[in-house]
């Protein structure tokens, strides 16, 4: 060795000594008892920091991720459950100037890591979740991957503030630096295929990716060269409003133009947002100066046919009101949702109109302000952004999302409602935001939300919008009261919660191919036949599906492996592009498109799905299905199943999620089956 050998590469050197007696700290907290583990666990964060602060460092720490988590790194802590944290607040922990919080997030950045490249199988998150998730935190953190330390954090964070930049280096690189923003911009189009209601997290990557572009000490390359119609979507949809001049520049701008000019900023606006999904503040203050001086070009703005301009024009001072008193640069999203549901035509039914003028003066209790405010603020008037909500869940019943929460129920039910019963939404709405409180009925039971224990969901949920910030907590209560009282019973409780929860229109019938006391598959060739003679037009003589049901599925990963019980409603049965048969589903979770592994890849855009809706082939989608409802009164023809489908379907439950759940015997029942 050298004298100079250790100034050269110090980490080289280091590094050997600390991953030791990382694993010696490891292994302590692993074998101390629960009582014990808090003391023994700041050795770890200790040595972590100063390993994470090496050369090779976060390589190390992603080989050992499955161990720091099973000894309890993460336990009793908001990372304890990867599936639900949130990508937008990854950045802050980074930043953060306690170092506790710095390297935790770090450890489970670097877990996300191991489980997205499959090196660790994660019973709580599949390897496309964790990629999903990284994709979007290095998409929120751009400037961390790609800039030094500003003097502030170098203030606060001191040394610390080196570990978010070796950190995102290292994830950048195992996931594909060279490709990094162009994958990152292909994220957000698919996503934006979806047209998603909570578009927050987009924008946010949108606005950082803009940042990146204009920040002269940042070189991108060649990537990011398909941002600019997202960027201007949002900044400069048109020539009066191309450099992003702000709100009050443009209103100005406004007030000097004639007709002409006017209409053509209105095209502009309205073809920026169907396009993207995405509304631009100044598109609000176009409105609002439209409002009240031409219905021909509100409609224009709005981008309506001549469906949605009759609906305009017979509710206009409806509209009107709405724009005025809800519709502002901070609530601007709300304007792609009013101009979808003016082109649904639901006005046009007699409850909707009066319902929406009593949301406009809606008085929210103090509860439903306090919600808002933790969730968004208060820089908008609550009323506001409940309206915005509102508007947007009747545009988009399929863009409603759970966040990352274990509400998939309760999401559903409003998505459905909002299909199929708008106006019930809207009493639902009423209640909760105001009464603090919603009553159901089970089995002519009353269920109230204010006397429910708890619901599913383990703390209320902020990651959500508005309307189902509200709603959600009493519906989720009340849908886990709904399975008390369904306790003693044989069978899955869905069979009676589901017709009750969602309503009249789901179907009495019911079929599950697991058997509940054992786990074990259950008769696969009857519950197949009975899907297929139910759902598919070859064999239920060619009814299309009138109402959503709802239907549960196994969801896998990539590699097929079951991860849990998922709530989805299946919409439509029809043959696509190509000529073959799929299921259309609504998937409540932001991002409808998965990878089930097998081939299963669920398609959310390019093989006829409408805005929201996720499909895949009709076998495909039965081997993920484990429950489904059906009308007892809909004869399907069970024996016209052939052995092919039924021996295809049973195939890849048998090789997926049903690996592990086949009976002792491996034998399934032959008979036909009757509906």
């Amino acid at each position: 060795m050298t004298p100079n050998s250790n100034l050269q590469s110090p980490g080289a050197d280091l590094l050997p000594g600390l991953l030791k007696k990382l694993d010696n700290a490891t292994q302590q907290l692993g074998d101390a008892p629960d009582f014990a583990k808090p003391a023994r666990l700041q050795p770890v964060m200790d040595i972590a920091r100063r390993v994470l602060l090496q050369t090779g460092g976060c390589a190390a720490i992603e080989d050992r991720a499955e161990r720091l988590e099973r000894a309890g790194v993460f336990a009793g802590s908001d990372w304890a459950q990867p599936a639900i944290l949130v990508p937008s607040l990854s950045g802050l922990s980074l930043k953060s100037a306690d170092a506790t919080t710095v390297v935790i997030e770090a450890l489970s950045q670097l877990r996300m890591l191991a489980v997205a490249k499959s090196r660790y199988l994660h019973e709580g998150l599949s390897p496309v979740a964790a990629r999903h998730f990284l994709t979007q935190v290095l998409a929120l953190n751009l400037a961390l991957l790609f800039g030094a330390p500003s003097e502030a954090e170098r203030e606060t964070q001191g040394r610390l503030a080196q570990i978010p930049r070796e950190l995102f280096q290292h994830l950048a690189t195992r996931i594909g630096f060279e490709h990094i923003i162009d994958e990152l911009i292909n994220e957000i189009w698919r996503i934006l295929q979806q047209r998603p209601i909570q578009v927050e997290p987009v924008k946010q990557m949108i606005t950082q990716i803009s940042l990146c572009q204009s920040n002269p000490e940042i070189d991108l390359g060649t990537s990011g060269q398909g941002a600019n119609r997202l960027v201007s979507a949002l900044f400069g949809p048109t020539q009066a409003c191309h450099e992003d001049p702000g709100v009050d520049v443009y209103q100005q701008r406004l007030e000097s133009m004639d007709t002409a000019a006017l209409q053509y900023e209105a095209t502009g606006f309205a073809r920026a947002m169907h396009d993207t999904g995405l509304v631009s503040p100044y598109h609000a203050v176009l409105l609002n100066h439209l409002a009240g001086q031409s219905d021909q070009l509100v409609a224009e703005a709005l981008g309506l046919s001549a469906t949605g301009r009759d609906c305009l024009l017979c509710f206009h001072d409806l509209i009107q009101a709405i724009i005025e008193s809800s519709l502002m640069p901070t609530t601007a999203q709300g304007i792609y949702g009013l101009a979808l549901m003016l082109e649904r035509g639901i006005l046009y039914q007699p409850p909707i109109a009066p319902a929406l003028w009593r949301q406009l003066g809606l008085t929210l209790s103090d509860w439903s302000q306090a919600r808002l405010f933790a969730a968004f603020g208060d820089s908008v008037p609550y009323r506001a952004k409940l309206m915005e909500s509102v508007l947007s869940m009747l545009g988009q019943p399929l863009g409603i999302g759970q966040g990352n929460n274990p509400t998939c129920q309760s999401a559903r039910a409003l998505s459905m409602w909002s299909y199929n019963d708008p106006d019930y939404l809207l009493q639902m709405v009423t209640w909760a935001a105001r009464d603090d409180e919603i009553v159901m009925h089970f089995e002519g039971q009353r269920i109230s939300s204010k006397e429910c224990v708890a619901g599913v969901a383990q703390t209320l949920p902020l990651d959500l919008d508005a309307v189902s910030l509200l709603v959600v907590p009493h519906l989720d209560r009340i849908y886990g009261e709904m399975g008390r009282q369904c306790i003693g019973r044989e069978g899955d409780p869905h069979q009676w919660i589901n017709p009750e929860f969602h309503g009249w229109w789901t179907g009495r019938g019911f079929r599950i191919n697991v058997d509940v006391a054992t786990g074990h598959l259950d008769d696969l060739d009857a519950f197949v036949r009975h899907f297929y003679a139910s759902y598919h037009p070859g064999y239920n003589g060619n009814q299309p599906l009138i109402h959503p049901q709802p239907a549960g599925i196994a969801i896998t990963d990539s590699a097929a492996r079951f991860i849990g019980w998922h709530a989805i409603s299946i919409l439509r049965a029809a043959t696509d592009p190509n000529g073959e048969m799929r299921i259309y589903f609504y998937n409540p979770n932001n991002d409808g498109g998965q990878d089930w592994g097998n081939d299963v890849k669920v398609s959310t855009a390019g093989n006829g799905e409408r805005f929201g809706e996720s499909s895949l082939p009709f076998a495909q989608f039965a081997s993920r299905l484990y429950i489904f409802h059906y009308d007892p009164l809909e004869h399907g023809k069970l024996a016209n199943v052939t052995q092919d489908e039924l021996s295809e379907v049973i195939s890849m439950i048998e090789n997926s999620w049903g690996a592990t759940r086949l009976p002792p015997t491996g034998a399934q029942a032959s008979q036909s089956p009757t509906l």
